[in-house]
Parts: C-alpha cells; structure tokens; sequence
C-alpha cells in the first residue's frame, strides 16, 4: 500500500460516512416524525463531529505530502482532498459541531414558522444560525472576505465580486425583456383541479422519461423539492399543488437533472471526491437544463401536451401551441421555485445581495423581513402578502446554505453555453424531444459534463463541454430568442 492508497481508502470511508449523514438529512425532510427533531439535531451534530475529526486528522496531512498519483484522476483526487484538509482545519471541530445542531434544529422551526406565517418564530434560531455561520466564515476567509470563504464550499475558485459582476452583465437585458413581455396579453393559465395522486404517477413517468434509474433511486415529496445522495443510492422530491401540476411536473425534471448528474458518474470515482458533482453551479447547469430549454421546449411540451391528456383527460387547453405558451406562461408571482425563466434570475439576485449583506455584518437578522419586502416591492413592482411568499420561502438559510443562492443563476449560465453546444452537436434534437425522447440529449450531457464528477474545475467542464469561455450571452440571447417569439416582440 502506498501512501496515496491508504490517503483513498481513507477518503472512501469518510465519503461513505457523509453518505449516511445525507441520508439522515433526506430522512427528516420526508419520513421523519415532527416529534424526533431534537434527537435528530444531536444525531447530526455527532456524525458532524466524526466527520470533523476524520477530515482534520494530521494523518491525512502525512499521506498527502506522500502521495504520488500516477495518473490525472488521482491527481485530481489530490488537490480536492488538499482543498476539503486545508479549509476543514481552520474550522474548529467544537464550532462545525454547533452549526449541525443548531442548523438541523433550525430547519424544523423554519418549517413550523413558514406553516403559520410567524416570521418572528424563527428569527431567533436563525440569528444562531448566522452567528455561526460568519464566525466559520471568518475562521476560513483568515482576513479575507467571509462571503467569499462561504461560496468556496459551493462554487470552488469563485468569489462574491465575480458573481456580482456576471449578475450586473445579466440585470438590464433581463429587466428589458421582463417589461416588453408582461407589456404583452399573458398566455391562458390553467384553471381547473389536478388529482395529486395523478400528478405524482406523471411525475414517475417523467423521471424515468429523462433517464433517473429508479433501481439506484426513488421519488417521494418534501415542502421543498431537492435530490440526494451519491453514486448508486440518489433520491429525489417533489410536491403536488391541485390547481398547478407544473410545480410538481418542473420540480420532478429539475430534481431529475441533479440526480442524473450524481448517477451518471463514472462509478470508479464512487465515495471520492471526483464523485460527486463538482460545484452546485455545474449541478444547477443539469438541472436547469433539463428542466427549462429541454423540458420547456416546444418540442417536448408537445409530448407532455399529449401525456396530460391521457392522464387528466381534457383539461381545458386547446392544443400543443396553446400549451406550450401555458407553460412558459410569463406572471406575476412570490415564489423562486415557480419563476418562469425570465424573472427567476431576479429572484436570485434579490437573495444574493441580502445574504452577502447578511454576511458582511450591513444586514441584521432583526431587519431581513423588510429588507426582502422592500427589495421585492422594488425589483417586482408589487408587495409581499405574506411571509412564506416572501423570506421564510426558502428553506436554504436555515440550513447554513449561505453562498449557496448564486450558483443557481451560475448553472443557468452555464447551461445557456451547454445547450448551443448541445444542438450543433445533435441536430434532429427537436424531432426527438417531440417524441418524448430525451436520451441523445441527456446521453450528450452524461458524455460531456456528468461522468466526470469532480475531475476538472467547474469552469472548466463547462469550457469543454461547450467550447466557448462560460459567460451569460448565451443564455440572455436563448431567453431573448424564445420569449421575443411567444409574445411577438
């Protein structure tokens, strides 16, 4: 055994442990009794606590010093397990034990909150949880800037200033077309009820329609749609609302984008850290990808059209282009998850600035409610009329997932890039999403970005798989393009 072997056996046994703590995660926000949220909190806390020592031990300093990898995987092995040894290490092991307890605690009250509408219920835990959060930012930026360090852990090589200027590039072109499109008569919206038992026998279809292999996964439904879990055990969420199937339909293909990515690596890397996605930027490319310019598409939603018939009968949509202006319907609306795609960036921005705020020490949690009403009022011209439409929406910041928000806007740039580069390369690309297959396309994206896992920079995978520099242009002109021909601008 030689030092790098040992340095990856090593490894897999603490992936194989963060596994298991995914998987507590994927539990409490399904299956778990509302009762065993305390015990759950210690729970987490303890395997954190494993995990923290496991990942700081010197010994894994020894065998990195060693190692010789042979080859460009182990490499890459290399450098990711330096950079996960030299950023755990400046966070004290008593301190990354708080935040799995206090976070794992929080996510229930923001849960119970969100349910009453009782903002004041959990601003208390959340100003913990943001307590905490800056003083791991601090330990890890050392002197440097705190957003940056929390962006590390989601969009490595990234930083607060870099995003921002992207988001700045993004801004005018999206508000422009906001304007000239709810300028235009909106499209027929959907007005009738939609069994959720039906809704959710579709959303299986679906999944397995864009190439989730449900021997290595399943579909149950959560508050807020999300994936989980690596390798050969990823699971997925979404949720049913009656009188809008597209919340549960979208939200399963989007779901779907991120599992397929964590399933379509190339096993070898399995419970390493090339196996898993490389950034949430590059993941959101998956699954927005899926979701909007395949799953939205005209072609496929011609399909769709089709499949909804048959299951809810006549529905009250005349026909394919009708439907297909229906679910790219432009609207008014509170919720991030159910933006259509030309106001979600905004949606995202909005979060951005206030968590960096938030962050920096300029925003207090005392404060966040009417610093989210009046950016909302301001960006979308109406006000919040309550607060699970506004900022207890999300159940991201109760968790800890500060720097998280921005990668969503990230993967839609990189999937404006992705998906020029996916229909030169597949030509009849339209043909086949009318006949509701999705396999050249997903195969494409498994080919080109999914099987790599973690082998390249996130940046990177997108310069290879696409061939052009990873920059918004692409995506503002699809968006451009698209919506200029549905509402005749």
């Amino acid at each position: 055994m030689t030092a790098f072997d040992d340095l990856m056996a090593y490894q897999r046994e603490t992936s194989a442990l963060g596994q298991i703590a995914g998987r507590l995660g994927w539990d409490q926000e399904t299956v778990m009794p509302r009762g065993a949220a305390p015990q759950r909190a210690e729970e987490m806390a303890a395997i954190e606590s494993v995990l923290h020592a496991r990942r700081s031990d010197p010994k894994v300093a020894e065998w990195l010093d060693q190692a010789e990898p042979g080859c460009e995987a182990g490499q890459a092995q290399v450098r990711e397990i330096r950079r996960s040894y030299e950023r755990t290490i400046k966070v004290p092991a008593d301190l990354a034990k708080a935040i799995a307890r206090v976070t794992s605690t929080a996510q229930g009250k923001w849960a119970q909150a969100r349910a009453d509408e009782d903002v004041t219920a959990f601003l208390p835990v959340l100003e913990e949880v943001v307590a905490l959060k800056r003083e791991e930012g601090a330990a890890l930026a050392q002197g440097g800037n705190i957003y940056d360090a929390m962006v590390e852990d989601y969009e490595p090589y990234t930083t607060g200033s870099q995003i921002a200027a992207i988001f700045d590039e993004m801004r005018p072109r999206l508000v422009a077309l906001r304007a000239a499109v709810l300028d235009r008569p909106a499209p027929q919206a959907l007005e009738r009820a939609f069994n959720e038992t039906d809704q959710m026998r579709l959303s299986q279809k679906l999944a397995t329609t864009f190439g989730y292999d449900l021997t290595r996964g399943r579909v149950d439904k959560a508050v807020h749609p999300f994936s989980s879990g690596s390798g050969s055990d990823v699971r997925i969420t979404t949720r049913t609302n009656e009188t809008d199937p597209f919340n549960c339909f979208y939200s399963t293909i989007h779901e779907v984008g991120h599992a397929a990515y964590e399933q379509g690596i190339n096993p070898s890397f399995a419970l390493t850290p090339l196996g898993c996605g490389v950034s949430m930027g590059v993941h959101e490319s998956q699954s927005r990808i899926y979701e909007n310019q395949l799953g939205r598409s005209r072609a496929f939603t011609g399909w769709l059209y089709g499949q909804m018939i048959d299951v809810f009968g006549d529905f009250g949509i005349a026909d394919a282009d009708t439907f297909y202006a229906t679910v790219n319907r432009v609207h008014n609306g509170y919720i991030r998850t159910e933006a259509d795609e030309v106001q979600y960036n905004l949606h995202i921005m909005l979060r951005f600035d206030l968590e960096r705020a938030l962050m920096a020490g300029d925003l207090q949690v005392r404060d966040l409610e009417a610093a989210w009403n009046d950016r909302f009022k301001a960006d979308f011209g109406y006000a919040v009329d309550k607060p699970s439409n506004g900022c207890l929406q999300d159940v991201h910041w109760s968790v800890g997932l500060f720097g998280y928000f921005p990668t969503y806007s990230l993967g839609n740039v990189y999937a404006g890039c992705l998906y020029q580069a996916l229909r030169d390369a597949v030509p009849d690309l339209e043909k086949q999403l009318a006949a509701g297959d999705t396999s050249c396309a997903t195969g494409w994206l498994r080919e080109n970005v999914q099987q790599h896992g973690g082998l390249y920079a996130p940046r990177e995978i997108i310069r290879r798989a696409s061939g052009v520099e990873p920059g918004p242009e692409p995506l503002l002109a699809y968006l451009e393009r698209k919506f200029g021909a549905l509402y005749g601008l």
